[in-house]
């Protein structure tokens, strides 16, 4: 296993890796199911050990992808998952929860997130997370795609507990930083930031492709070691092939100077106001 990465305090004071790996998109084909698992056994080798994925992505598939690359390694892991939102009422969650205990082949999940808010009213999803820690099937619960005043009411309805809230959050897509980040902050809750190079379309953008050039890395680093600095934020870019994870590993090593900093925010300004989440 490769050394310690840097790393993020959870509420208790556990701490996971400030760099994860995710799994959207993953276990959708079969024929790429052994590529996609050693993609993700080798970021684990790397020291990349908080694997995220969820019920949705692949129908399931990318949990059973975690599954195979995590053969002999649970221990080491920290595996997080989320439940839809339809299967989100008490015994949902629960009858959900061991579905996903079943495709990851492990007897507990350490994170399990609401994966966005739908029409069950959170009291019950609460309940159900609550009756998962007790029964020791998941050792933390969260959220995701959570606004600030959804996490207030999430507080209200019994998850003061709440240990995540995992975000659409890049540099091209700061919505987070105007209230959301803030609250979480104060209340130690970490920001778990998905899709975090933005599908690729930001990559483009000379500004970034000056930074690297100058700092001898790719857009990719600079904009995951942009959000790499953030105390209290987990990054979870996903990664097929080997050469991306190594790629992305390689953002831990690079440093952004001030007038780096400076030239992002010209290029991608933070905002001036309360923005709606994005999600994708």
């Amino acid at each position: 296993m490769s050394e310690a990465l840097p790393q993020v305090t959870l509420p208790g004071g556990e701490t996971v890796p400030a760099l994860g790996q995710g799994t959207w998109h993953m276990g959708e084909d079969r024929r790429l199911r052994a590529q996609e698992a050693a993609s993700v056994r080798l970021g684990i080798e790397l020291g990349m050990t908080l694997v995220d994925t969820a019920e949705m992505y692949g129908s399931g598939g990318a949990e059973e992808v975690v599954r195979e690359a995590a053969k002999g390694l649970r221990d080491q892991l920290f595996i997080v998952s989320k439940v839809y939102p339809h299967n989100a009422t008490t015994q949902g969650v629960i009858a959900a929860c061991e579905r996903s205990l079943k495709r990851l082949g492990t007897d507990r999940i350490d994170l399990y997130l609401l994966h966005w808010r739908g029409s069950v009213p959170l009291a019950q999803t609460v309940e159900g997370f609550h009756r998962l820690e007790r029964d020791g099937k998941i050792r933390y619960h969260g959220v995701s795609n959570f606004d600030r005043r959804d996490m207030e009411e999430w507080v209200a309805a019994g998850g003061d507990g709440v240990a995540t809230d995992q975000v659409l959050y890049n540099l091209a897509t700061r919505g987070p930083e105007w209230d959301l980040e803030p609250w979480c902050r104060e209340r130690g809750v970490t920001i778990m930031a998905y899709t975090p190079l933005g599908q690729g379309r930001m990559l483009a953008r000379p500004e970034l492709a000056e930074i690297a050039r100058r700092r001898n890395a790719t857009p990719a680093q600079v904009a995951l070691a942009w959000l790499l600095r953030k105390d209290g934020v987990i990054v979870i870019p996903k990664a097929s092939r080997a050469e991306h994870m190594r790629e992305n590993r390689g953002a831990l090593d690079l440093h952004l100077a001030d007038d780096h900093l400076a030239a992002l925010d010209r290029a991608f300004p933070p905002p001036k106001g309360r923005t709606p989440l994005g999600m994708g």
